[in-house]
């Protein structure tokens, strides 16, 4: 077992173990830790334990000490800087012509490089951009492209049940979200119903994935023929959370429509399930 505490770079960020070394730090604690890309502010989100040395990635990086009041004034002024970056970066862009959007910036904690992360739809050859912006910020330029998941993290917004995006505020990693997750919920395979802010599948689909798979398994397919105990009729509607089946059934010149329990009707169970790649060429023709 080896001791380690958890700290956060971003509020919603990935959570990264360090070795707490002889500090005893508490949770919400700022922390300077060193990092790849050199001295690095963090928040303390797990404080001291023990964890299997097999789930590590050694050596672990020791935290350097607890944050003063400087250091946190320190990335105070890297943010009032932001802004400002911002405004330039956009400017020089525009002057060079470059098709890409810029999404955001930070400052390394030790003022000795600024990243500025963007969107394009293609390759982009920014060697002269970061030429421009050396000039300006006389410092370190690095220039990232990013998904548009990653910006959707980045910006932020309200998605379609009126909540902040999951992926903004408590969603560390993405997640795999694929179509079948939507046709096992039952729920329509029109794109505009199923994508997030940035377009994609949207990723609370996943959340719930495990239960209505299991519940469409059992389930008869909307437009068979079931057997139930006022006749046989055909599955109109399915609620897989009460785990009842809406029947047609006709008799004589009349239709009746009744609710069944799933365990009160006999019908044939799916066959093969189908393919994810397949169902992603459903939607792929309704975006086209």
């Amino acid at each position: 077992m080896a001791k380690i505490i958890g700290v956060k770079f971003k509020d919603c960020g990935k959570t990264y173990y360090f070795a707490p070394g002889n500090g005893n730090f508490k949770e919400g604690d700022g922390v300077i830790v060193e990092t790849a890309r050199g001295i690095e502010y963090a928040t303390v989100a797990i404080e001291e334990r023990e964890v299997p040395e097999e789930e590590l990635v050694a050596p672990l990086k020791p935290v350097l000490r607890l944050a003063t009041d400087k250091d946190r004034e320190t990335v105070r002024r890297n943010e009032e800087k932001r802004e400002g970056a911002m405004k330039i970066a956009q400017e020089k862009i525009a002057a060079r012509g470059l098709d890409m959007k810029l999404v955001d910036c930070e400052f390394t904690f030790d003022g000795t490089k600024v990243l500025f992360y963007f969107t394009a739809d293609g390759r982009v050859d920014f060697r002269e951009l970061v030429k421009d912006l050396s000039s300006v910020f006389r410092i370190r330029i690095e220039l990232r492209q990013i998904g548009i998941r990653d910006e959707a993290k980045m910006v932020g917004g309200l998605g379609p049940c009126g909540r902040v995006c999951c992926c903004a505020s408590c969603m560390p990693d993405f997640k795999k979200v694929s179509i079948k997750m939507a046709k096992n919920q039952g729920l329509s395979l029109n794109p505009s119903k199923i994508s997030g802010l940035c377009g994609r599948l949207m990723c609370c689909l996943a959340y719930e994935n495990d239960y209505y798979a299991e519940a469409y398994k059992q389930m008869p397919k909307l437009g068979s023929e079931v057997s139930t105990p006022e006749g046989v009729g055909t599955a109109v509607n399915i609620n897989m959370l009460k785990m009842e089946v809406k029947v047609k059934i006709v008799k004589g010149d009349a239709m009746i429509y009744r609710d069944f329990s799933v365990d009160d009707i006999k019908f044939k169970k799916h066959g093969k399930p189908e393919k994810d790649e397949e169902l992603d060429e459903e939607v792929k023709k309704l975006l086209d």
